[in-house]
């Protein structure tokens, strides 16, 4: 059986942070990940990050995913790529499959940092070529160079559609029209404003009522919606589009916390039922971290100062650096950390994350 002191499951942004961290503290790392590319959601973000220098502002994602390869190359962390870990057992013994067989894997420490998956909508016709998610069309345009449509729906105005959307238009995309069924904006107002000054309609309180098309995505008929998101008879619209995009939120893909038998709590705000950690990162699981979206929809930013966290906690678990050291380290990310969850978009957050603690301290106390 493999073992190894720290093993890191998702190499998206969270997961190569605590590499890089891991690594810089002298830990025999381990990072997996069942693509053959590392880098996760980072790798399709053309877009420049802002901020402060701190949270890597003006560097698009892109570049953020090669300086952590960069670190990686020259560090004693081990990656296994196209390897799926399907399974955690008592002792975090994972079950890992990699090149048609499994093996089995003993970590000291786990992070788990899978991310999270797009939530589908239905609707008549929303199983015709054409219509995908805001993240397959960002693959689509950003990693395999194919522009997916030129008329463009897209569902969903929060900062994932309405970045993609202006990803579109730059790709080469003729219209886009965005759709809302909140009666507000949930992007940041500097990417809605970018759209808008590109002539796109962002219509709040409306939604898709059906998609048609010979084969594949002709029209989609858009109609208005009331204060419980009903269509309003006589408010529909046709669209002429080749593409409807679904921009529809984010959910933490927490499986293997379950697997591992980690207690779990529910927070709509962070996008479903999610592991209860500490401000260490740790799960109510001896020995096993949390980090990025798994545990709680946010933002690449806020994944890489939890993916720092986590990493830190589990050098100090493994003896390999001093407490004062490794709580002097984790509160400067959690410094940065709360930075990034000021501002009327993340206040929320940091106060749900604020609940989640003390949830975790009166579980600690049973």
């Amino acid at each position: 059986m493999k073992r190894t002191e720290l093993a890191i499951i998702g190499a998206g942004p969270a997961g190569l942070s605590a590499a890089c961290q891991a690594a810089r503290l002298g830990v025999q790392t381990l990072l997996i990940d069942e693509y053959t590319r590392p880098g996760g959601q980072l790798i399709k973000q053309i877009h420049k990050f802002f901020g402060s220098e701190a949270h890597k502002a003006g560097v698009r994602g892109i570049d953020i995913a090669a300086g952590f390869l960069k670190e990686l190359e020259e560090s004693p962390v081990e990656m296994m790529l196209g390897a799926s870990v399907w399974s955690i057992f008592p002792n975090r013994v994972l079950s890992v499959a990699v090149d048609g067989r499994t093996q089995q894997i003993r970590a000291e420490k786990i992070i788990l940092a899978t991310g999270a998956s797009e939530n589908a909508l239905g609707f008549p016709g929303w199983t015709l070529p054409g219509v995908m998610t805001a993240g397959a069309a960002q693959t689509s345009m950003n990693i395999n160079r194919i522009l997916p449509g030129k008329k463009v729906l897209m569902i969903g105005a929060g900062n994932v559609g309405v970045i993609i959307s202006y990803q579109l238009l730059q790709a080469g995309a003729q219209e886009v029209t965005i759709i809302e069924a909140k009666d507000q904006i949930g992007a940041y107002q500097v990417h809605a404003s970018k759209v808008k000054r590109l002539g796109v309609d962002i219509l709040t309180g409306h939604t898709v009522k059906e998609v048609t098309g010979n084969g594949r995505v002709e029209k989609a008929v858009i109609t208005a919606v009331d204060q419980r998101y009903q269509p309003v008879p006589g408010t529909e619209r046709t669209l002429d589009v080749d593409l409807v995009c679904l921009a529809c939120g984010l959910t933490p893909l927490s499986d293997l916390a379950r697997l591992a038998g980690c207690r779990f709590t529910w927070s709509p705000l962070m996008g479903n039922y999610i592991p209860l950690v500490n401000d260490k990162m740790e799960t109510t699981v001896d020995g096993v971290y949390v980090a990025g979206d798994c545990g709680g929809v946010e933002e690449a930013s806020t994944a890489i100062e939890e993916g720092t966290v986590a990493a830190i906690s589990a050098a100090e678990s493994l003896g390999l650096v001093f407490a004062a050291r490794a709580a002097q380290l984790r509160q400067e990310a959690r410094q940065r950390l709360c930075d990034l969850r000021s501002g009327a978009f993340g206040e929320p957050r940091r106060l749900a994350k604020d609940a989640l603690n003390e949830e975790y301290k009166a579980y600690e106390r049973v």
